[in-house]
């Protein structure tokens, strides 16, 4: 989008959506990019890579569409506006509450390198042990060279889309979050960065862009003086001897630690400057580089995505293609798990409507996938067909999805799908896992509006369908009822997903089959679903069921026939669903063994956002809320008996809360903090058994 945007309410609206869209698109762009060489060397890249100038995964076998802390911290961090009402005072500690709420201990966003030795890490264990953010972060608690190392930085570009054009309130949200966990330069650092992606909306000229940013940090700090001279050295010297001086005076072997932000900064600065807002050039630039590759090249490429729009991203080679704008945000809140860049743009941009007060947008009446954006697939992908001469292939076209066939005759499927769930080879990505829950669920109902091309020659047949794990950890499809479309028609498509006997949906897409040889077009114009779920989650034979929860307890295995967790410190989750559940019943056998309290919880948003039902060795029942601490809504007596079996059930209806024990009515209690959220088993300190967890709509369905 060429042209700058005025600097006043006016930007939050479809400009301001594509704008956030390309920076979005190329900060993950710039982590696929940097990550397979991530802390390579200049030299070693020179003489493995060359210049870096297009993705290099493939050369060095690894896959592209990866998960990686710069894109999990930055949309995940984030969320505490929305958490916290989108409240502009938002606090450091309510940020730190985010993490705690967010992060699995040892197994999501963060690189858990120990205590000392991985600066989020340190944070993370100072947040839960009671220490509040910033003093989390702070040089006095943590020492300098922890407390300065890059994470600040890598996370924070959010806070900059979320206030286009306004470098000084970015500047500080961006202390505020980055306090969390780290102080000093590595402050100053994220509130450049996140000052220039703000001015990056506004500003067409870099060196302003960077006078402002500057400004926002002392003068006399390293990262502002080593920008100076960056800018200085720029006009003498090309990128490669730019790259040489920047490594002599402020390179890794000046500060402590495994990946201190100055050095890292100092690459980014450069290749703006070098790249002159070429977005394939100045990847070039700070890759070839080397050093914290992922993270610089993310950090470059928001900036660039939001300064230059879409049309900056595709004056070179396809970056967007092999992207497809997928992505994975790993977190305790495992049914976003599976995410877009467009779903994330207008996270993004909601959150920014809202602080100032207006409604959200929801185009196409916020259907999950509405292709609004241009160039956008949401995942979208050709699935394997029974004839690879009717595959279908997926091409944007004027906020639609194309769905192009050829040869359908009978028995050949063309079929497009997209992701629900992250298969059997999202555990080959190596580096930071995969936790996740499904996005879909059976008894929810899936819509979609398709449309036939008037060009086409015949009609076609055509179907939803959904990608289910079976025993063998093998992604089957199932289908809805064909329906009918004539050339130039188009049809709404309503099907109410079936049961799988708990084995996890991994997949969603709609498929077109022909009597006759069919070539030709459908136009997907948004597919979405909504509902409670209505499914039964019990013990299943292979590894995608168990991979379908989100494990925050210390042990998970299967006996039997049932399900055994063990918590061996505080309070553990084993968490399935989606932030948009809301009103259901939630109903299981818990059986606890030496646990403080064992039971289910409702509306899960997290580690520490939900409400549970629980027995406590106590010798009570009771309605807990949990946020920011936990709150005792109701109890009452119960009696206790290690290794007796409860059945519970859980109703969240509104503000309606209500608990019951083998059938009977206990505990009610009203509360509005939570609206919506998935299931799970809580435990504290112990062991329990269960044999099923069961989902339930509220009403005639029940």
């Amino acid at each position: 989008m060429e042209g700058t945007l005025e600097r006043n309410a006016t930007l939050l609206d479809e400009r301001y959506a594509e704008r956030v869209y390309a920076g979005v698109l190329g900060k993950v762009i710039g982590v696929y990019l940097g990550r397979p060489f991530e802390g390579w060397p200049y030299r070693r890249i020179l003489e493995q890579l060359g210049e870096v100038e297009y993705y290099v995964h493939d050369r060095l076998g690894a896959p592209l569409i990866v998960t990686d802390d710069d894109i999990s911290g930055t949309f995940t961090f984030l969320r505490a506006l929305e958490d916290y009402g989108f409240n502009p005072g938002l606090t450091p500690a309510q940020i730190g509450q985010t993490w705690l709420n967010y992060l699995v201990e040892n197994k999501t966003v963060l690189w858990w390198g120990g205590l000392g030795m991985s600066t989020e890490h340190t944070a993370y264990l100072r947040l839960k042990h009671g220490i509040e953010a910033p003093e989390s972060g702070s040089i006095r608690r943590n020492g300098q060279v922890v407390a300065e190392q890059i994470g600040s930085q890598i996370f924070i570009d959010g806070w900059g889309l979320i206030n286009p054009g306004d470098p000084e309130r970015a500047a500080d949200f961006a202390r505020r979050a980055a306090s969390v966990s780290h102080d000093g330069e590595a402050i100053f650092g994220a509130q450049v960065q996140a000052a220039l992606v703000a001015q990056a909306f506004v500003e067409p000229n870099l060196e302003r862009m960077l006078d402002v940013a500057v400004a926002q940090i002392p003068k006399d700090s390293t990262i502002a003086r080593m920008i100076g001279d960056i800018r200085d050295w720029h006009g003498s010297r090309d990128w490669q001897e730019g790259f040489l001086r920047i490594e002599d005076r402020y390179g890794y072997d000046r500060y402590g630690g495994g990946c201190h932000i100055v050095p890292n900064h100092g690459l980014i600065i450069h290749a703006l400057l070098h790249g002159r807002g070429d977005f394939q050039e100045s990847l070039k630039i700070v890759n070839t580089c080397g050093w914290d590759t992922d993270c610089n090249s993310g950090n470059v490429g928001c900036i660039l995505g939001v300064w230059k729009g879409l049309a900056g991203l595709d004056t070179g080679p396809d970056w967007r293609g092999p992207v497809a704008d997928r992505m994975y945000l790993p977190t305790a809140d495992g049914g976003r798990a599976v995410t877009d860049a467009v779903q994330e743009t207008y996270r993004i941009v909601n959150t920014a409507r809202r602080l100032r007060g207006e409604a959200p947008l929801e185009p196409k009446g916020g259907a999950r996938f509405h292709f609004s954006p241009p160039g956008s697939l949401q995942g979208f992908v050709s699935s394997d067909s029974t004839d690879s001469r009717g595959v279908g292939e997926a091409i944007h076209r004027d906020g639609k999805l194309e769905i192009r066939y050829r040869h359908l005759a009978r028995g050949r499927v063309a079929r497009i799908k997209a992701e629900t769930f992250p298969g059997a080879g999202a555990r080959k990505m190596g580096g930071y896992g995969v936790i996740a829950s499904p996005t879909l669920y059976p008894g929810q109902t899936l819509r979609a509006r398709v449309q036939a091309s008037e060009a086409n020659s015949l009609p076609v047949l055509v179907r939803l369908f959904v990608g289910v794990g079976d025993a063998g950890d093998e992604v089957r499809p199932h289908v809805s009822p064909a329906v009918e479309i004539q050339p130039g028609q188009y049809a709404d498509l309503e099907w109410q997903v079936p049961s799988f006997d708990g084995y996890p949906i991994c997949e969603v897409g709609i498929e077109a089959t022909s009597d006759g040889s069919a070539s030709g077009s459908l136009y997907l114009d948004f597919l979405t679903w909504d509902g409670p779920p209505e499914v039964a989650l019990s013990r299943c034979e292979g590894e995608l069921w168990r991979e379908a929860w989100v494990n925050g307890v210390s042990s998970f295995w299967a006996g039997h026939v049932s399900f055994v967790l063990v918590q061996n410190e505080g309070t553990g989750l084993l968490i399935q669903g989606t932030r948009e559940w809301m009103d259901y019943a939630v109903a299981a056998d818990v059986e606890p063994h030496l646990a403080e309290f064992a039971g289910i919880a409702a509306r899960v948003q997290g580690m520490r956002r939900y409400y549970a039902l629980v027995v406590h060795r106590g010798g009570e029942v009771r309605l807990v809320k949990a946020l920011d601490g936990d709150t005792i809504l109701a109890a009452a007596p119960l009696a206790w008996e290690f290794g007796r079996k409860f059945d519970l059930r859980l109703e969240v209806q509104g503000s309606s809360i209500r608990g019951f024990v083998d059938g009977e009515p206990v505990l009610t209690a009203e509360d509005r903090d939570l609206v919506g959220g998935g299931i799970a088993y809580v435990l504290c300190e112990g062991r329990m058994n269960s044999q099923t967890i069961r989902i339930s709509p509220l009403g005639d369905r029940r």
